[in-house]
């Protein structure tokens, strides 16, 4: 369930003063395309172009920028900060992809499945309050779906005298759900929007993914994991030592959650990311109860990686993400009626136990609903995939098909490869038939299959990084 941040160039070191530096210098031009397009970047307004590297794609220029946005989209003289993104360029005339991961940005050139699909241009955002996408301030107030949804609307109405094609939306999961967002306050920014594994929540302890976890796979499978669970928790003496051991082999620090409640967490949120990111192929490698504890360790730890979900390092990370889950998103529930006699931290899973800080916002009941029933009467052109696998399709959105929308599950997927191409024949040309038709492309020759056999070895994985949500 949480992300790992892409990192590693220099440009995602600098800030924006070094970026302008960089503008002034120029940048490296590759000749693939006839038009001037960083000249005419530089028209756009409140983008700072920061480099051009080389793109990996034929026919494309990969630019890395900042973008200035207002900290708050209701006070247009109020605090500035400088958002993040990246831009895959084919024509002015194509369709733009706007793609969001809904943490932080993946600075390397890819393309998601709708941009190759499309032969698309494709920009790159990060969300806001991740990484260096954040108001000075610091307000956390300022971090809801409605500011989103404007950072996506100010970029969208900058780069449109430029890219005179079709607008699509997208992301897998937290982007998804960005994306998603966006259309709810915003319905004709884009022509269209494909939302990935992304889900709903009612409130802070949805039931429905309870319910999900009770009857995914077989009983045996289930069995397995709930009697897993137990031994895991009553011998959890045993297993602390390889916690703790963690802090050495990692680096990674326990002191927010700490190393007993991180153990219970982990195991009791074992199935939910057994199913979210495997499948029923794993259930003959689950250990039995009395397998030796570092077995049993190991096992947790493959499904759950231990520090990378619940270390301080990452819970600092993505703060974000569990204040936006406190105040606004939700948050799931998990099966324990077989563990309560086993459990120390009772309903103490919730998204504030991941926090460094107090959040003073109240959570808004009403709101995911809102969007809920938006989607389901009035959504237009909004096309969703889900993971028949996957617990996160236990809070799928519904569509309308009079809407011109439509929802697809994708036989035996997961959360981390539910795409179009995987989609059964009759409903995979279905779904590219109404995605060309929204994007005004014509299909190429080799037909609706060939296009997505193709494009399907091409694209950037639906979750780019091992994530809670």
């Amino acid at each position: 369930m949480l992300m790992q941040a892409c990192g590693g160039s220099a440009v995602e070191e600098s800030g924006p003063s070094s970026a302008r530096s960089v503008q002034a210098a120029g940048v490296m031009k590759s000749g693939l395309d006839s038009e001037d397009i960083y000249t005419r970047l530089l028209s756009v307004p409140g983008l700072t172009v920061v480099s051009e590297q080389v793109s990996p794609f034929p026919g494309t220029r990969f630019f890395q920028f900042y973008f200035e946005q207002l900290a708050d989209h209701r006070n247009p003289n109020g605090e500035r900060f400088q958002l993040r993104g990246t831009l895959l360029h084919r024509s002015v005339a194509a369709p733009v992809v706007l793609y969001s991961g809904g943490y932080g940005l993946n600075s390397r050139p890819f393309q998601y499945e709708p941009t190759a699909l499309l032969g698309a241009n494709q920009l790159s955002l990060e969300h806001r309050f991740f990484g260096p996408s954040r108001p000075a301030s610091n307000d956390w107030t300022l971090l809801n779906i409605r500011q989103a949804a404007g950072d996506y609307h100010r970029i969208i109405q900058a780069f449109k005298p430029l890219y005179t094609g079709h607008w699509l939306t997208t992301g897998g999961s937290k982007g998804g759900m960005a994306a998603v967002y966006h259309r709810y306050f915003y319905p004709d920014d884009v022509d269209a929007t494909v939302a990935y594994v992304a889900p709903n929540m009612h409130g802070l302890d949805d039931g429905r993914f309870v319910r999900f976890l009770d009857q995914v796979g077989d009983e045996d499978c289930r069995e397995r994991l709930r009697a897993f669970q137990q031994d895991a928790l009553a011998r959890r003496e045993e297993l602390l030592p390889f916690v703790e051991e963690l802090t050495t082999s990692t680096g990674a620090t326990f002191e927010l959650i700490g190393l007993d409640r991180t153990l219970e967490f982990a195991v009791v949120e074992m199935p939910f990311y057994f199913w979210q990111y495997g499948n029923a192929s794993a259930c003959e490698f689950i250990p039995a109860p009395g397998a030796p504890a570092e077995a049993v360790f190991a096992f947790l730890d493959a499904v759950v990686s231990v520090s990378g979900s619940y270390g301080d390092a990452d819970l600092d990370y993505y703060a974000a993400y569990y204040y936006q889950s406190a105040t606004e998103l939700g948050w799931t529930g998990y099966p324990t009626r077989h563990l309560r006699r086993l459990l120390r931290y009772p309903r103490e899973d919730v998204p504030t136990a991941y926090l460094s800080f107090p959040v003073e916002e109240r959570f808004d009941h009403g709101l995911m609903r809102r969007v809920e029933h938006w989607v389901r009467r009035e959504g237009e052109r909004m096309l969703f995939l889900y993971g028949d696998n996957d617990p996160w399709s236990a809070g799928a959105f519904e569509v309308r098909e009079r809407n011109d929308s439509l929802r697809f599950d994708v036989p035996d997927s997961n959360h981390a490869n539910a795409r179009i191409t995987r989609l059964p024949e009759a409903e995979r040309t279905r779904a590219l038939s109404r995605l060309y038709t929204w994007m005004g492309v014509t299909p190429p020759a080799v037909g609706a299959q060939g296009l997505a056999t193709e494009a399907a070895g091409d694209v950037a994985p639906l979750v780019e990084e091992r994530s809670r949500l």
